[in-house]
């Protein structure tokens, strides 16, 4: 008798409808014991992002961007404070705690699109076409390269369609032309009716996707109203 696949957790999420629909941080605060000191990422930060209004976070490598990210999908909770999603919000893109290594792409593909409500044939298909792997698709992802697992884990955030995107440190990294000029062209065709939360180090990484941005420094988020405002206190704050 096969052992039964348990799925990780995060597939299993459905988000109701609300009315007003945002993502809001309220007075939440994470640290951790690096074992010599205790690293603060937030402390006491209030945020919300709307949807229509996508954002930009410039912070510093080591500042805690992908704690902040996956604070944002649920992976990790806060030690203090609320955290309201009261949307979609995607996994983290590069996020590969939700697929099993040992089945293909297809399997998982169609396995998380039927935990979604939609339909296998489509997420496949969709998966198959962005991610261009040809006969690598059908074959386990223990197989894959790292550059492979985030084209596909991509295509697998844009074939579910969330309201709001979640992307750390910009587009994955592909020396595959085709790939990089379709799942750019269809991010971009998203920006029209969802919202995308982008963190890096790099401003020009979120030139093409922000509306509003911020900048996540000594545990503290200082928003703007435009990248370029942004940019003035990062800068200043990392090179001094």
């Amino acid at each position: 008798m096969s052992k039964q696949v348990v799925w990780p957790a995060i597939f299993y999420i459905r988000l109701a409808e609300f009315t007003f629909r945002m993502l809001e941080f309220e007075n939440v605060s994470k640290s951790f014991w690096t074992g010599v000191q205790r690293k603060v990422i937030l402390d006491r930060v209030s945020f919300k992002v709307e949807l229509g209004t996508s954002l930009g976070i410039l912070a510093p490598n080591g500042t805690g961007k992908t704690t902040l990210i996956n604070m944002m999908a649920g992976l990790e909770k806060p030690d203090e404070g609320v955290i309201r999603r009261n949307c979609r919000i995607s996994f983290p893109l590069g996020f590969m705690g939700g697929v099993v290594p040992k089945h293909s792409a297809m399997i998982n593909a169609r396995y998380i699109a039927r935990l979604y409500g939609l339909d296998p044939d489509y997420v496949e298909a969709f998966c198959r076409w962005l991610c261009g792997l040809d006969e690598y698709f059908d074959q386990p992802l223990g197989v894959y390269s790292s550059g492979m697992k985030a084209r596909f884990t991509f295509s697998l955030m844009l074939a579910l369609e969330f309201d709001i995107y979640l992307i750390d440190e910009g587009m994955p990294s592909s020396t595959d032309a085709e790939f990089n000029r379709k799942s750019a062209s269809i991010l971009q065709e998203r920006l029209r009716t969802t919202t995308i939360i982008i963190v890096s180090h790099q401003p020009e990484v979120l030139e093409k996707f922000a509306q509003k941005a911020a900048v996540l420094h000594w545990g503290k988020l200082h928003m703007f109203e435009s990248l370029e405002e942004a940019k003035q206190l990062y800068d200043y704050e990392t090179t001094r």
